[in-house]
């Protein structure tokens, strides 16, 4: 029988992700509106997303947060163009994202020294082989493949090597051991269900070490500098942004923040991630036409859920567009590059009761299809 109930919110998207629920745009403060991000006034607002970040997410002391260009995108390749080439590197591969970061260090940069450890959709590299006499670059959450690390006991505390981790779908919803990681990025989109464009760039003292003793060979644009005669640029991380950023998309972040201080800080928002988790955990274990794409359960995505379904990739795709048409499930087909199949997004923006909705349409949904 077709379900009756429906989630209150459709929006399933793993980016631009949900907003948090009772979001409302007119609440916004919106007084730099207009404004130049260069006023006192936009300084204090971006500051504050810089402050604010640090402090909500327990960052200790001496990482600095800044907002640069260019979503997620930007953050990981200024983090690479700046710091990489003085020693070998190891690139970690198990979804698309980390396979551009691999382009980005072998066709781009063109780096001698450079590993590239990959494995296929639903599965992780081996972690032990990593090699911190390099550089490492890797993500912490695969959003394409539902693969994330389990924890960061592979990370060695004494490395001589840097840690570069693309987070974007990981912070504010998993647990990041912050001393083992030297550069973290992400964007207000995911997670936090923010608006797009903007990166956040978190640096640990080992990073700006680097950046303050070491000069790449090659040349770098603007937007990528985050030092000036051999000094970090510290303006970047009090809010003096390179270029100019949505003042509205800050005030957007901002509050956001808020809702998760609101909520009971970091350790609520994996809380109500994993919940959400759990509900989708419940329904493969009951149904034996969907499976998880990661294989091992500690690599399982609390975030960006990614679903195997007994259909063949048109099927699949009209089960994604009844749902849609149905009004009950929206942007949920698997990343292009990924194995057919369903991505539901579970971040703490989601609430539980809707994926509680959702799962009997799609059992209605995947039988119609198969049928």
């Amino acid at each position: 029988m077709q379900p009756t109930a429906k989630p209150k919110n459709p929006n399933f998207s793993s980016g631009p992700c949900s907003k948090r629920p009772g979001y409302d745009v007119s609440t916004l403060a919106l007084d730099t509106l207009g404004r130049s991000h260069r006023s006192a006034l936009g300084k204090k607002a971006l500051a504050l997303a810089c402050s604010e970040t640090a402090r909500i997410l327990g960052l200790p002391e001496g990482y600095r947060v800044g907002v640069v260009p260019g979503s997620d995108t930007g953050a990981v390749e200024m983090a690479m163009w700046s710091l990489l080439g003085q020693r070998g590197v190891d690139v970690l591969v198990w979804e698309s994202f980390g396979a551009g970061w691999a382009t980005d260090v072998v066709k781009q940069l063109k780096l001698a020294d450079a590993r590239v450890l990959k494995a296929d959709y639903g599965d992780i590299v081996d972690l032990a082989q990593v090699n911190f006499d390099h550089d490492v670059v890797f993500t912490w959450n695969g959003t394409t493949s539902g693969v994330k690390v389990p924890n960061g006991d592979w990370i060695p505390d004494e490395r001589a090597g840097l840690t570069i981790c693309d987070a974007t779908s990981a912070v504010f919803a998993m647990d990041l051991p912050w001393d083992k990681l030297d550069v973290v990025t992400f964007s207000w989109q995911k997670v936090l269900g923010g608006e797009g464009a903007h990166g956040m760039l978190i640096l640990g003292p080992r990073a700006v070490a680097r950046l303050e003793s070491y000069s790449p060979p090659w040349p770098l644009p603007k937007v990528f500098r985050l030092t000036s005669g051999g000094k970090l640029s510290e303006g970047i991380f009090r809010g003096e942004t390179i270029n100019t950023p949505s003042m509205l998309c800050v005030a957007d972040y901002l509050d956001a923040l808020q809702w998760i201080e609101a909520i009971g800080g970091v350790p609520a928002a994996i809380a109500r991630s994993e919940a959400n988790l759990a509900v989708i955990a419940e329904f493969v274990a009951a149904n034996d036409w969907i499976t998880f794409l990661a294989k091992d359960p500690a690599t399982r995505s609390n975030t960006s859920v990614c679903l195997s379904v007994q259909l063949d990739a048109e099927q699949v795709k009209k089960l994604v567009k009844l749902l849609d048409s149905e009004g009950v499930a929206f942007d949920i087909g698997s990343y292009k590059d990924a194995p057919a199949g369903i991505r539901i997004w579970c971040g703490s923006t989601v609430e539980t009761a809707d994926l509680q909705a959702l799962m009997p349409w799609l059992a209605w949904a995947y039988q119609q299809v198969a049928a």
